[in-house]
């Protein structure tokens, strides 16, 4: 009875390129989700510089002026249809 047993190990097909390609990128994809998180549960300080130009208000050009609304002149006339009998 113990002639009938067989014990080797499985044989298992070497991996494609694509497995590989695959698998690896699956590792990469959990690893880069995982650092994404962790910067927004723990964020990085930011340098708070005390210059007192970083307090004064910008230059006139620097800055966007609001814009009165334009009228909407895309409308587009609609298309008249003959009735179907």
């Amino acid at each position: 009875m113990a002639a009938e047993l067989d014990f080797s190990p499985p044989e298992i097909p070497e991996p494609t390129f694509m497995e590989n390609v695959l698998r690896y990128g699956l590792f990469f994809g959990a690893i880069f989700q995982l650092i994404c998180v962790l910067a927004i549960i723990l964020p990085v300080p930011k340098s708070h510089k005390t210059d007192s130009d970083s307090f004064e208000p910008k230059n006139s050009e620097t800055v966007k002026k609001p814009k009165a609304a334009a009228p909407q002149i895309s409308k587009k006339p609609k298309k008249e249809s003959k009735k179907k009998r």
